[in-house]
């Protein structure tokens, strides 16, 4: 299991447009609009990283989104 999260800034005043591009994504498990520096965080929950590299170059991809970080997280056994 491989968590990411992706932190998102998107062009002002499309925020509502870039939300329900997002929400499109298959394997995006939670979006928060939140304020300050960056405009939504992303979780994503797969199985493995090339999955989540192909999530995170889907989020890019949208037209309203201008800039992205992302934390990977993985589970401790």
């Amino acid at each position: 299991m491989v968590i990411g999260v992706t932190m998102v800034n998107v062009l002002p005043g499309k925020e509502r447009a870039a939300y329900t591009e997002l929400q499109h994504i298959e394997g995006i498990k939670d979006i928060y609009h939140v304020f300050g520096e960056y405009d939504f965080v992303v979780i994503v929950d797969v199985g493995d990283l090339s999955r989540l590299n192909n999530i995170v170059d889907n989020i890019r991809e949208n037209e309203f989104v201008t800039a992205t970080q992302t934390i990977v997280g993985a589970e401790l056994k």
